[in-house]
């Protein structure tokens, strides 16, 4: 999980506003037209039943045999292009695979930085980076799953990052700590966001950052040291340490000094990403609630049969459905070509808050059984708790739409 700033793109209503109507128009034919991908995926996840998620979550371990048939059936490379061995399948499609695998109970958050990630690299990288590294990808031999963005010191100020890369010859010298890099222990790849530039030498507060391309395998022992942070879901998180790490200067993504304005250029597809997931939870929880209230039977009927059961689980579903309205409006826009940055960003929270009141509404509906690990309640309630901080926050989120939409003064 990598605590990063809102995107600063936003829409012209006005400008952009034939565009919208059009996604507003197709978000129900698309909708359904994903009817075969759906099912798709849910045959792959019917693989990976409850009992493996809830196994590897007592041990915290990472979903490698899952992530594998993923990968194996292309859904990691969905966002890839033909051109480069993958499927290039629009945000759409990709955010109906992440949704799909919450909505089976599982957890995307395992694999879903790949789709994302690789966008940087694809956008700005340079021809032969894309021919080096995209291809494996697509084909599985490579993982790019680490985003290194965050730091201990910094959280959600990105400009006030304090790891280094020094030029010095043909390499950059790494000396710094990321934190909260999930998966770190379990991909070959490394995006890295680092200052190139001193702050105290820069115009502007968002210039001096750079990307670089850490290959993990041969960093690991040589300036590079990774160690698991222990949290309340089985996210495999870590913080990474970089002591005189040299990364080939050849491994720059774009231009030195850019770092920021690529970030910043991948956000929109994260948040309707991680927003579809939040919707694959919802239905989960709603789903499991609705069950539970028809079959358990108390004082001679089921307590669904009861407005303070019944109707709570009726919200969520409303809410749920609610955010997803806004997560296909944002994805409509995004492959389009249209700015939604302000579509993007609702979506997000909107996705996470339904996601967070229906998992509320399970437990409650369940009584003492929602917090027996063998109905799994529990689990995916401590997996979307995570989407109230991750990969922003709700409260960031607001401030955005306060100042970029709304037009109020910058509140941070």
């Amino acid at each position: 999980m990598a605590d990063v700033p809102p995107t600063a793109a936003h829409t012209d209503s006005h400008t952009h506003s034939h565009a919208r109507a059009n996604a507003s128009s197709q978000t129900r034919a698309n909708a359904s037209s994903h009817a075969p991908l759906r099912a798709a995926v849910r045959e792959l996840c019917a693989g990976f039943p409850d009992a493996y998620w809830r196994d590897l979550d007592r041990r915290r371990e990472y979903p490698d045999t899952f992530v594998k048939a993923l990968t194996e059936a292309g859904y990691l490379a969905a966002l890839i292009p033909e051109d480069y061995g993958g499927s290039g399948l629009t945000i759409s499609d990709a955010s109906v695979i992440l949704e799909e695998i919450n909505h089976c109970g599982g957890n995307a958050a395992a694999c879903h930085a790949q789709m994302y990630i690789m966008g940087t690299l694809l956008r700005h990288g340079s021809a032969d980076q894309k021919r080096t590294y995209l291809p494996k990808i697509a084909a599985g031999e490579l993982r790019l799953q680490a985003f290194g963005v965050s730091e201990p010191t910094s959280g959600s100020d990105t400009t006030q990052l304090q790891t280094t890369a020094v030029r010095k010859g043909d390499h950059y010298v790494v000396n710094g700590q990321k934190v909260w890099m999930s998966r770190a222990e379990h991909s070959d790849l490394m995006l890295l966001i680092a200052r190139t530039t001193p702050a105290d030498q820069v115009k502007k507060r968002t210039d001096g950052l750079s990307v670089l391309l850490v290959d993990m395998r041969e960093a690991q022992g040589k300036g590079l040291t990774i160690r698991p942070i222990r949290t309340m879901m089985n996210h495999s998180t870590t913080e990474v340490f970089f002591n005189d790490l040299e990364v080939p200067a050849e491994n720059l993504i774009g231009e030195e000094g850019k770092g920021f304005r690529y970030l910043i250029d991948g956000l929109n597809a994260e948040r309707i990403l991680i927003a579809a997931e939040c919707v694959g939870d919802g239905r989960w929880f709603v789903e499991r609630a609705t069950r539970y209230a028809n079959e358990r039977v108390v004082f001679g009927r089921p307590i669904g049969q009861n407005q303070g059961v019944q109707f709570p689980i009726a919200r969520a579903h409303v809410s749920v459905e609610a955010a997803d309205l806004m997560r296909w409006r944002a994805a409509e826009l995004f492959d389009h070509g249209e700015p939604c940055g302000a579509e993007a960003n609702m979506a997000k929270l909107l996705a996470a808050d339904a996601s967070w009141e229906a998992a509320n509404v399970a437990v409650q509906t369940h009584g003492g059984f929602g917090f027996a690990e063998e109905y799994d309640i529990e689990r995916k309630f401590r997996e979307t708790k995570l989407y109230q901080v991750a990969p922003i926050s709700t409260n960031l989120i607001l401030a955005y739409v306060g100042e970029h939409v709304l037009g109020l003064p910058r509140s941070y």
